[in-house]
């Protein structure tokens, strides 16, 4: 199998790292060879956060340059926008429509961009919208958007919904495994 590439991209505190772990172990699970790499800056401080998953029969960095991924999942708008240079022409961006706004907007000195998704959609890739906030609040926290754009992701991969939920079960604390499926199929069934 071809190497497949997946850029997982938020701000710091939304949960990009555990939707990172719960790919990750589910792509193992099914036989992958497996590297997960994550880049960020201020994370703790709502900075841009970034995670590579690679995947296929042999991979050798987890790095995924410019134009190669197959995938970005976003937990935000603008770092949609940030990093859409970094997906193959005819690859997808998931896309939580949540709005962040970042620090230049907070302070006044920007404005949040009004037509990101319509100015993404002109790269020549495809653009699969969701609001994964009032889902995940409809799970039961609104925490899970992580775990709802995870099963969005879930419906573009040929792996069975009940591997996906193993993986949730493995990489969740008990806890909260319930809350997290039905984000995951909030995510899938929307």
């Amino acid at each position: 199998m071809a190497t497949k590439n997946i850029m997982i991209v938020g701000v710091g505190g939304q949960g990009s790292l555990l939707a990172s772990k719960l790919l990750g172990r589910l792509l193992v699970d099914e036989g992958y060879d497996v590297k997960v790499s994550e880049v960020h800056g201020m994370s703790q401080r709502g900075g841009s956060v970034v995670t590579y998953v690679k995947f296929g029969d042999k991979v050798y960095s987890p790095v995924i340059e410019e134009g190669e991924a197959d995938f970005i999942v976003s937990f935000e708008k603008i770092e949609a926008a940030r990093y859409i240079r970094d997906l193959k022409a005819g690859g997808t961006v998931i896309v939580n429509t949540q709005q962040i706004d970042p620090m230049p907007v907070i302070i006044g000195n920007a404005q949040y961009p009004s037509d990101i998704l319509d100015e993404m959609k002109t790269k020549g890739v495809n653009v699969d919208a969701i609001d994964a906030l009032s889902l995940a609040t409809q799970a039961g926290s609104s925490k899970a958007c992580n775990i709802v754009l995870m099963g969005r992701l879930a419906k573009y991969f040929d792996i069975p919904v009940e591997k996906w939920e193993a993986a949730v079960e493995k990489c969740v604390k008990p806890a909260f495994i319930e809350i997290n499926k039905k984000a995951f199929d909030l995510g899938y069934n929307n």
